[in-house]
């Protein structure tokens, strides 16, 4: 039931002590299976392997740009990135698997609001031999956990062109309500773009935190590494 004010208003509930959060530092989130760390220029060329092959064009198709086809362009790609103050963008560095050591994704915070205490994951980048693995699902956590846990976030987002179904389907599996989509909100690569949003609150994150927790549980895997009950599954039970 809302609140009413002395006026006869509805307002929303109150937020007991709120006070802004910090904003994120450049910090390594260490995991099991990956570890997040603050992308400097050392990976790029890691990068550029893992994402900018011949056969990687599809892995672009949603970004501001097409698949840099040399180490300079990725180099000024990524170099934008780390100069934009209202970002703080990560590599992701599996652990296991052919390419343990070597940083085969990205992912930044950006929409970075500490008075309001929200945030979004944002350029999501998996490089083949880093997707559909417990270290890309562990990434993402990863980043959701320090929002929350560490610096207090209420509201952790994550965008998507409404076409781009594999994103969409990460989102719902990580456990992401979907709110709506935004109609002509942007124009990427010379086309339309319709955005979907999707959120986490804090009030939903222990329910999701605990199912992230269950599915990466190395019991949850069998010694092939198959899984044995899907994310999907916990995050929607």
């Amino acid at each position: 039931m809302a609140q009413v004010n002395e006026h006869g208003q509805a307002v929303g509930d109150p937020v007991p002590g709120w006070e802004p959060r910090p904003w994120p530092e450049p910090v390594v989130l260490e995991g099991r299976y990956v570890t997040v760390e603050p992308l400097t220029s050392a990976r790029y060329a890691d990068l550029f392997a893992a994402t900018c092959g011949p056969g990687d064009a599809d892995l672009w198709t949603y970004r501001p740009i097409p698949r840099p086809g040399s180490l300079a362009e990725l180099w000024m790609h990524l170099a934008a990135h780390l100069d934009d103050p209202a970002m703080a963008t990560f590599a992701l560095v599996p652990l296991e698997g052919a390419a343990a050591g070597a940083a085969a994704g990205l992912a930044s915070y950006q929409r970075i609001e500490p008075a309001h205490g929200q945030v979004e994951v944002a350029g999501v980048l998996l490089g083949r031999v880093l997707q559909r693995t417990r270290a890309a699902t562990e990434a993402l956590h990863l980043l959701m956990r320090h929002a929350f846990d560490d610096l207090g976030y209420r509201r952790f987002e994550w965008k998507c062109d409404s076409l781009n179904e594999p994103s969409r389907r990460a989102a719902l599996r990580l456990g992401f309500i979907e709110e709506g989509r935004f109609r002509h909100h942007m124009v990427t690569q010379g086309r339309n773009r319709d955005t979907d949003w999707f959120s986490v609150t804090d009030a939903e994150w222990p329910r999701v935190r605990a199912a992230h927790e269950r599915w990466l549980d190395p019991g949850n895997f069998d010694d092939a590494g198959w899984q044995r009950a899907s994310l999907g599954a916990l995050t929607s039970s």
